[in-house]
């Protein structure tokens, strides 16, 4: 108590200046300081000088480098996750809720979640009846039926901004690269024979065609419940993908690989494939596909990426794609010293009827 009083007491006597920007404080200069403010109190033992002569320094050198990320384009991927009090400014700049919801927006939010569970787990109560020991067929249902949401969302998105209500280019970009890497894992389960019965067929485009017009239904009515329900369904998927590999590891290891794997997941152009992972940055990560086990390796991490991004997605216009945030803090220098054009299309929302 003693100690910080004197500290606090001392740091305001010291003459005032102008700076042009009071944060870019230098580390050595707040050392000294302090350092001579404290050796001047004699009631302080030689362990807490040193331990507030340890703290200060870092907190300032942490901002220095806080800034110089900034700087460097090392960009972030998901408002929903910063935690600092800058990173909270960015996101009311850039028109992002970070507010508490209400008593009854907390309600709503949990009769939406309890419902989208409820839902999922009767999905799965089918699937576990028709496939319990079939796991291609199974497979081959589950990427038909996890293919329609982002589908569903582009819909809903186009015919927003046909008439005005929407206008962010970044969603309809994830939501079609997402789409495009279902596309891709139906691919493969259809080499391995997951469709090969008629009836399989039928059941997974029939499911297809109800939870298409059920989804474009609950995202007009609200998106944050449909994307939840996406992100209920994905992460049944990576359950699914990640029990099947623990149960079958030796065996799939000495299967090949799908054709359809390897032109994928080895493209010189996987743009599409960095468009959907918003939880990394573009070129992080380049699978190697030597054999089936590989394969379903990589399926399985992408379900994971899928539930990232429909998670950041709750989060009304936290969206942005990584090349989209790439290319932004690249030019976020340049910008800065360029007049607004005016050029750049203006962004709307519309957050549906809930």
């Amino acid at each position: 108590m003693a100690a910080t009083f004197a500290t606090s007491f001392l740091v305001p006597s010291a003459p005032k200046r102008k700076v042009s920007n009071p944060r870019r404080v230098s580390s050595s200069k707040s050392s000294s300081f302090l350092s001579g403010s404290i050796s001047f109190l004699p009631g302080i033992s030689l362990e807490l000088q040193s331990l507030l002569l340890s703290r200060k320094p870092l907190r300032v050198k942490a901002t220095t480098l806080q800034e110089e990320d900034e700087k460097g384009g090392r960009g972030r991927f998901f408002l929903l996750q910063k935690t600092s009090s800058i990173d909270q400014e960015e996101a009311i700049d850039s028109g992002v809720s970070t507010s508490t919801p209400s008593r009854a927006e907390s309600w709503i939010i949990k009769f939406e979640q309890t419902f989208n569970i409820a839902l999922t787990e009767s999905m799965i109560t089918i699937l576990d009846a028709f496939y319990h020991d079939r796991h291609y067929a199974r497979f081959y249902v589950l990427e038909t039926i996890a293919r329609v949401p982002y589908f569903s969302f582009i819909s809903v998105l186009h015919l927003y901004e046909s008439l005005g209500w929407w206008r962010r280019a970044d969603y309809l970009k994830v939501h079609f690269a997402e789409s495009w890497n279902e596309m891709h894992h139906l691919l493969i389960m259809e080499e391995l024979g997951g469709n090969s019965f008629w009836l399989d067929r039928f059941l997974a485009q029939s499911i297809a065609v109800g939870y298409y017009f059920m989804t474009v239904f609950m995202y007009m009515l609200s998106p944050r419940m449909a994307y939840h329900f996406s992100e209920c369904v994905e992460k049944h998927a990576f359950s699914t993908y990640d029990k099947f590999l623990k149960l079958k590891e030796e065996e799939l290891k000495k299967l090949p690989a799908p054709e359809a794997a390897i032109k994928y997941y080895m493209s010189e152009d996987l743009y599409l494939f960095d468009e959907f992972q918003t939880a990394r940055a573009p070129r992080t990560r380049r699978p190697k596909i030597e054999n089936l086990y590989d394969a379903f390796v990589n399926i399985r991490d992408d379900e994971a990426e899928h539930c990232k991004t429909m998670k950041a997605c709750q989060t009304p216009g936290s969206l942005r794609s990584p090349h989209s945030n790439m290319n932004m803090n690249m030019n976020a220098e340049a910008d800065e010293d360029e007049p607004e054009s005016g050029s750049s299309t203006p962004e709307a929302d519309c957050e549906g009827i809930i």
